[in-house]
């Protein structure tokens, strides 16, 4: 096993799947509980939280990008470094932030539900959440750096305009994102590069999963909206 398996939430998928059924379970029963109370006031929760979370984002996108930079890393066909190089550490731990900072986003639910914005907790959002921390989880686990940085990296700068509050422009930042990584792994697939075609693969179905959930979204929640007001 590579150094990196023995991190924290990494070894085994039992505690990451401990950890989204009990986020399940509070998506049920948060709701339930909160019916006949006021929402709750997270101001005072919000602010540093939403900072905190900017800085993690702007700290993955600069590592991101420094280890890509410093290991000369290809933007195609890019093997994993299984080493313990102190490059390849970098990039392996940055990738285990990554994943953990997915994890950490699970409590964005738990403030919707606080505040009583039901709405909010759409199917999309659900699969979104569940998707990247299992992703997340393989990515760590199997293939943490190569190729598959990429994600992070463009992933990392979203989250940055995400907790900034540009909510404006982000479902077309996420599209645009995932759009970048179903060419580049569409691109590594055909190539025949150097990481496992099944890790491309599940890759690619993901990431056009993720594309036709907030293409649905962005058509119902923007482009409907605007012709009904138009009429």
């Amino acid at each position: 096993d590579h150094l990196w398996v023995h991190w924290l939430l990494v070894y085994s998928p039992v505690p990451i799947t401990c950890i989204f059924m009990c986020y399940l379970i509070i998506m049920w029963a948060g709701p339930k509980i909160m019916a006949n109370r006021q929402p709750v006031n997270l101001k005072p929760i919000l602010i540093p939280y939403n900072f905190a979370m900017v800085c993690l984002s702007a700290y993955m996108f600069y590592e991101f990008t420094a280890s890509f930079w410093l290991a000369r890393y290809s933007l195609l066909c890019q093997p994993v470094d299984y080493s313990v190089s102190p490059l390849a550490m970098r990039m392996a731990c940055v990738c285990w932030w990554f994943y953990f900072s997915k994890v950490i986003d699970l409590i964005d639910t738990i403030f919707f539900i606080l505040k009583k914005k039901n709405s909010q907790l759409t199917f999309i959002h659900t699969d979104h959440h569940a998707t990247m921390i299992f992703t997340g989880w393989a990515g760590v686990k199997y293939v943490a750096g190569g190729q598959s940085f990429l994600t992070g990296l463009i992933n990392s700068l979203v989250h940055v305009g995400m907790y900034l509050y540009l909510r404006r422009h982000l479902t077309s930042l996420q599209l645009l994102q995932f759009f970048t990584v179903t060419l580049h792994t569409t691109y590594n697939l055909c190539a025949g590069g150097d990481i496992p075609d099944s890790v491309d693969v599940v890759i690619l179905v993901y990431s056009v999963n993720v594309i036709a959930l907030f293409s649905r979204f962005y058509y119902h929640s923007y482009v409907a909206k605007k012709n009904a007001k138009a009429t």
